[in-house]
């Protein structure tokens, strides 16, 4: 499970399916930041993960702070299901 910032907004939101670096995440959450008093584009910060880390995302079985973080551009992700492809 990692933090992922998306800078720009690829059109996905919480349960979404996104490939990045040919590792297939699921979303977890999403956070829309940017919109009113951000910077110039929007930026989604996102908790992503293998199906299997959902129950421990459920359970809250981590500590957000000590997540990996990794920054990437919209560009660099590929969407393949854009919402509701977990029931989370």
């Amino acid at each position: 499970m990692k933090r992922l910032i998306i800078h720009g907004d690829p059109g996905i939101r919480k349960g979404a399916i996104i490939e990045l670096d040919g590792e297939e995440l699921y979303c977890f959450s999403v956070t829309r930041n940017g919109d009113w008093h951000g910077p110039d584009e929007v930026q989604l910060w996102c908790t992503v993960g293998a199906e299997t880390e959902l129950e421990d995302f459920e359970r809250r079985d981590f500590v957000p702070m000590h997540l990996d973080v990794e920054t990437v551009d919209a560009d660099a992700v590929e969407v393949i299901k854009a919402k509701d492809a977990l029931a989370v």
